[in-house]
C-alpha cells in the first residue's frame, strides 16, 4: 500500500493545517468533555487526533495503512487505534473480518462526532456516499461530521504522489453539498482554502472543509 511507504513524507508535503485545525476547534467548542469521536483515515495522528485528545475528547482513530498507524500510535498513544477499511464501518465485516465490534452494526449511535480529512478522496465517487452513510450510522442523532475534501471534478483519477501513484476523487462544491445532503447530513458551514503543497511535484489544490450535522 502506498501510504505504508509514504509515512511521515505526507506531513512534510502538507505541513500547513489551518483549515483542519479550525474544524477541530469547532468540534471542541460543540462537544462535551469526554465525548467519543471517530477519526476516519487518521494518518500520522497529527494534527487531528492530537488536537482532539488534548482537548479532552475520546478519540477512536482508524486507518488501513500499517505505517501510518505505527506513526500515529507513537505520536498520540492516548487514542484508540484500529486497522480497518473505512468501507467496512458499521457493517458485519467490522467484526467478522477486522475484529472491531465498536465499529460494527451494534455500535450505531456510539459516536458524538466523526472526522474524515482527505481520506474519502481515495475512494471512487460511487463509493463515497455509501461510506458517508456508514459514518452517519455510527453517529448519534445530531452528531457532527468535520470533512476535508479537494474541490475538483475527479473520479478515481490517477495522480503521482510522493513517488507513488494513487487515485483521487473530488467534487465541485455544490455537488459535494448535495452528496452530503443525500447521505443524511446538513452542511452548516464550508470553507475553501487554496493550498500549494510543500512538495513542488504536486499541483496546487483547493481544499474544502465542511462542518456537517447528522439529520434525523
Amino acid at each position: 500500500m502506498a501510504f505504508d511507504a509514504i509515512g511521515a513524507g505526507y506531513a512534510e508535503a502538507f505541513p500547513a493545517k489551518s483549515g483542519q485545525l479550525d474544524a477541530g476547534r469547532w468540534l471542541l467548542e460543540e462537544l462535551e468533555p469526554g465525548a467519543r469521536v471517530l477519526d476516519v483515515g487518521c494518518g500520522t495522528g497529527d494534527p487531528t487526533v492530537r488536537q482532539l485528545t488534548e482537548g479532552g475528547l475520546r478519540v477512536t482513530a482508524v486507518d488501513l495503512a500499517d505505517g501510518m498507524l505505527r506513526l500515529a500510535r507513537s505520536t498520540v498513544p492516548e487514542a484508540e487505534y484500529h486497522r480497518i477499511d473505512m468501507y467496512d464501518l458499521a457493517t458485519p465485516r467490522a467484526v467478522d473480518a477486522w475484529g472491531v465490534p465498536e465499529l460494527g452494526p451494534e455500535a450505531a449511535g456510539r459516536y458524538a462526532a466523526a472526522t474524515a480529512f482527505f481520506s474519502l478522496i481515495l475512494l471512487p465517487q460511487a463509493e463515497i456516499p455509501e461510506v458517508l452513510g456508514r459514518i452517519r450510522t455510527l453517529l448519534r442523532p445530531g452528531g457532527l461530521l468535520a470533512l476535508g475534501m479537494v474541490e475538483a471534478d475527479l473520479d478515481h483519477a490517477p495522480l503521482p504522489f510522493l513517488g507513488h501513484e494513487i487515485r483521487i476523487s473530488g467534487y465541485l462544491r455544490e455537488e459535494l453539498e448535495l452528496t452530503l445532503d443525500r447521505a443524511g447530513f446538513t452542511v452548516e458551514c464550508h470553507d475553501g482554502h487554496p493550498y500549494a503543497p510543500a512538495c513542488t511535484t504536486l499541483p496546487p489544490e483547493e481544499q474544502l472543509f465542511l462542518r456537517c450535522r447528522r439529520t434525523g
